[in-house]
Order: structure tokens, then sequence, then C-alpha cells
């Protein structure tokens, strides 16, 4: 194939990419049919989460159940690590920038997978 084509064709797979991510990048944060989760937006356990060695830092975090939770993504957290998401819990929220927080309630006990939306960047929500 000539140049112009490749460049075209990489050029429109970029665009359909960056138009999924603005697109399903919304605030989307909800309980799931599990209950387990609600959104709240009153006084909060505070949780920071950066990047290390290309994924979430910490990896592993520690909630209180019924107590709300607002977790920050700092300035180190970039691209779809910026597309949170716990889908046992019904959490599912893009951040666009540190000033965006993401806020829950976690109800029930156990322990609880959280990724990025494409699964690179991952980690564990323990609620005790």
């Amino acid at each position: 194939m000539k140049n112009s084509t490749i460049l075209m064709l990489i050029g429109i797979m970029i665009l359909l990419v960056g138009g999924f991510i603005f697109l399903g990048s919304g605030k989307s944060s909800s309980a799931g049919n599990t209950g387990s989760a609600v959104i709240n937006k009153g006084e909060a356990q505070k949780i920071n989460l950066g990047t290390k060695n290309y994924n979430y830092y910490p990896d592993t975090i520690k909630v209180k159940a019924g107590q709300p939770v607002e977790l920050t993504l700092d300035e180190s957290v970039y691209g779809c690590l910026r597309s949170f998401t716990i889908k046992d819990l019904g959490i599912q929220e893009y951040s666009r920038s540190p000033e965006e927080k993401i806020e829950f309630t976690p109800t029930q006990k156990g322990t609880f997978a959280f990724s990025c939306s494409m699964g690179m960047g991952y980690g564990k929500l323990i609620v005790e």
C-alpha cells in the first residue's frame, strides 16, 4: 500500500478510538443492580490514586462500609486510567482532572476489583 493510504487508515483509527473515549467519557456513576454502592456527596473517606509502573498506585485501597468515599485521580493518572470502574459496585466514571472527584458509598463488605475501562490498570477495593 502507499504511504498516504497507510497514514489515512491510521488517522481513521485514531479518530475512532478518540471518539469512543470521548463519547463514553461522560459521568455515569450509578448504583448497579447489586445495590452495593450509592452516590453520596457528603463528608467522605478521601482516597488519592496516582500511577506507578503503568498501574494505579496504590493498587489496594481499604475503606469502611456505609461511609462515603471520595476518590481523586491525581495529575499522574493519564489516558484510559482516567476512566475508573468498579463493575461489582456499578461505578463507572471518567475523571478529566484531579478536581473531578469520584464519589460513592459502598454498602456491602468485601473485596472488589477496580480497573480502567480497558482493564489495563487495576487494583482492589477492600470494604471492611
